[in-house]
């Protein structure tokens, strides 16, 4: 279908951000453009900011609970996207504030280190120390450690994906789902939709080199399947999957290419692309209903854990 109205008008709200600025700068125009495009902050019973230890340094983090409740609940671990180099707990607070409202659970939002201060593996190492914590720490949290999802959209659905992969192979803890919002599934070539989408939508396939280049600067390490998930031998054995996606995004043909592997293999796996949307419609709620809709699919598969 032709580009949806909403997602046009977004598109035009949002402007183009300036290319000329050092990544600190970078960001902080990036955070004003994006916050007149979300939508209402719902409040929540319980939010605080925590500082979580790891071998790497502390990761700055917040949590989320949509009730008071004693009942330990599910929890979903959300990674921020922003092509590993924007993004912040600030600039997430209302998607995670309203993810946790409508799924009736807890929300740990982690802020990963970005690129290109940190390039790779940083930010998987953290996302990673991140969950791990949260799951050895479900008594604090009063969270069911055996209900943990991941999750995350863009650079984040890539670090939600590649952290089901290492639990499952580290056995150290479990995941019970991963919610992939439009995910960075294989940095190491292009796919179709790189040119069909290359530039308009928002995100323009320059764009993604640029982020891969700060990120992954070294093209044989965009082999590895902690860079790209989509590259790993095996995905049997992973947890159920929740993959979403937007027409005219580049990022689309590795979407379903990813979850057409997952389905292949055995993981249940749901695939919705969004018709006539943009790469970071998610976020854009403020304008696009559509948004609320892929919360309303989010928020069932995480019921579902409860």
């Amino acid at each position: 279908m032709p580009l949806h109205p909403q997602a046009a008008l977004a598109i035009q709200r949002a402007g183009d951000l300036p290319t000329d600025l050092s990544p600190a700068e970078l960001r902080v125009a990036y955070e004003r453009q994006r916050l007149t495009l979300l939508p209402e902050k719902p409040s929540v019973a319980v939010t605080y900011q925590l500082s979580i230890p790891s071998d790497y340094g502390p990761i700055p983090a917040r949590f989320y609970r949509a009730t008071k409740g004693a009942k330990p609940c599910p929890l979903l671990v959300y990674f921020h996207g922003g092509g590993f180099m924007l993004g912040s707990l600030a600039l997430y607070d209302t998607a995670c504030r309203r993810l946790a409202v409508a799924g009736d659970c807890a929300v740990l939002s982690v802020d990963y280190r970005m690129a290109p201060e940190t390039p790779f593996p940083g930010a998987v190492l953290d996302a990673y120390a991140a969950t791990r914590w949260a799951s050895t720490h479900a008594q604090l949290l009063n969270i069911d450690k055996a209900k943990i999802a991941v999750g995350g959209d863009s650079a984040g659905g890539n670090l939600a994906a590649v952290v089901a992969q290492m639990a499952l192979d580290s056995k150290e803890f479990a995941v019970a789902l991963q919610v992939l919002i439009y995910p960075m599934t294989d940095q190491s070539r292009e796919y179709p939709s790189y040119q069909r989408n290359a530039k308009g939508y928002m995100l323009t396939t320059a764009a993604l080199h640029w982020f891969m280049d700060h990120y992954v600067p070294d093209h044989e390490d965009r082999k590895d399947p902690k860079a790209s998930p989509m590259l790993r031998q095996s995905l049997k054995g992973l947890p159920p999957a929740l993959v979403i996606s937007a027409e005219f995004d580049p990022l689309v043909d590795e979407n379903e290419a990813y979850a057409e592997r997952l389905k292949e293999a055995g993981v249940r796996c749901d695939y919705v692309c969004f018709a006539g949307m943009i790469h970071p419609f998610f976020t854009l709620g403020g304008i696009v209903e559509d948004a609320a809709k892929a919360e309303g699919l989010i928020a069932a598969a995480l019921r579902k854990l409860a």
